[in-house]
């Protein structure tokens, strides 16, 4: 065993003669530490930690084994805890298991083989004390992190056991189908019921009575236009034994409302630019249009990413209109207008526009006659869209 590997134990006695003799008993399997005075010893296993095991005499002038145990429990309580004791006392013996929570407790004067077995039982018990520690750690950690990324989907998951009784779910999910409460441990039936969800109850029912592939559609709330896609897999173990399902949510609402937004774009960028005015007609038109579906996507009132979005991308595309409108009066209307900020205002629009790559025909002219201007010094004054 390395020296790095080895458990480090720490034994606090007022004889030194006792001293010697245990650290000679233990110098082969651990890193021995020693201390004569118990006042020191919590100072030597913060210098030294982690320290697998400390053994201690009960009767030392100042502290005794128990009241020294129990300081070791309170700020170490990984390490394991044995006191020797010279003294038929049983009520000093149950007040430090007691109170130092003691591991074991050894007699004077001990067997050396069984002292040795008894210190090594304490320091596996302590090694997979840390294990078990670091795994619940990991795990925990491993949930945090799990979490953190099913509540980022935009699939709502309910994961249900095999009696029904909801084992998670992701905050899309609570969203999507106005929950507020913690309904883990609860069942899916009892928790439909008890939110006035009668109609998905009977959806996720004949879903679950499924082999798969199918999926459904539902309303919720009050019929103001959110709407759900509902669907069940079948979850199972590594040896494909059905564990219970996932019941997955995805939110439709936005879809009416995002099919309009590119009927919108669409019949901008299709517009020819022939004759001077007419995609300029359709910006406008599209521009109002835009405004109208804004105020429609946050008229529904739903809270979802696909919402969200939506909402961005129609607010992005009435930027990119109005910069290239205005961009469009400036070079009309202005003698020398700053070319630079057209430019820049050209650069904004293009990042803002939703079709990529992909510019309206007219607004590819209306960068070419900023270009130039901003070569040339030269403004024609006259409108391109």
């Amino acid at each position: 065993m390395s020296e790095e590997s080895r458990p480090r134990i720490l034994i606090v006695d007022d004889e030194e003669a006792i001293l010697e003799t245990m650290t000679f008993t233990f110098m082969d399997l651990y890193d021995v530490l020693t201390t004569s005075d118990p006042t020191t010893a919590l100072q030597i296993m913060e210098e030294n930690e982690p320290i697998a095991v400390v053994i201690t005499d009960q009767r030392m002038p100042g502290m005794t084994g128990v009241e020294l145990l129990s300081e070791v429990y309170e700020r170490f309580p990984e390490t394991v805890r044995i006191i020797l004791t010279g003294f038929a006392d049983s009520g000093a013996t149950i007040k430090a298991i007691n109170d130092g929570h003691i591991y074991g407790y050894v007699n004077k004067p001990w067997e050396p083989d069984e002292l040795k077995a008894i210190v090594r039982r304490a320091s596996e018990f302590h090694a997979l004390s840390v294990e078990n520690h670091r795994l619940l750690d990991d795990l925990r950690d491993s949930n945090l992190f799990l979490e953190a990324v099913m509540d980022r989907l935009r699939t709502g998951a309910i994961a249900l056991g095999r009696d029904g009784i909801v084992r998670a779910v992701n905050k899309p999910a609570t969203a999507f189908i106005g929950l507020e409460e913690d309904i883990r441990g609860r069942s899916i039936e009892e928790v439909l019921a008890s939110n006035h969800l009668e109609e998905l109850a009977i959806r996720v029912r004949a879903l679950a009575e499924e082999s798969g592939g199918r999926f459904e559609e539902v309303d919720i709330g009050d019929g103001a236009g959110h709407r759900v896609r509902v669907s069940s897999q079948a979850l199972a173990d590594e040896v494909g034994e059905t564990m219970g399902r996932v019941i997955l949510f995805k939110e439709i609402s936005h879809e009416p409302l995002a099919r309009d937004f590119e009927g919108i774009i669409g019949r901008v960028f299709d517009t020819k630019s022939s004759e001077r005015g007419v995609l300029r007609d359709a910006l406008q038109k599209g521009l109002g249009e835009l405004a109208s579906l804004g105020e429609s996507v946050s008229g529904v009132g739903v809270e979802s990413a696909n919402m969200s979005e939506l909402g961005e991308r129609v607010s992005r595309t009435q930027t990119a209109i109005g910069n290239w409108l205005d961009i469009d009066d400036a070079m009309a209307g202005d003698d020398f207008p700053d070319a630079q900020l057209l430019r820049d205002r050209l650069n904004v629009a293009a990042q803002r526009w939703p079709r990529s790559p992909g510019l309206p025909e007219g607004i590819v002219a209306l960068t070419r006659a900023v270009e130039d201007y901003y070569e040339s010094g030269e403004n024609p004054r006259q409108r391109i869209l």
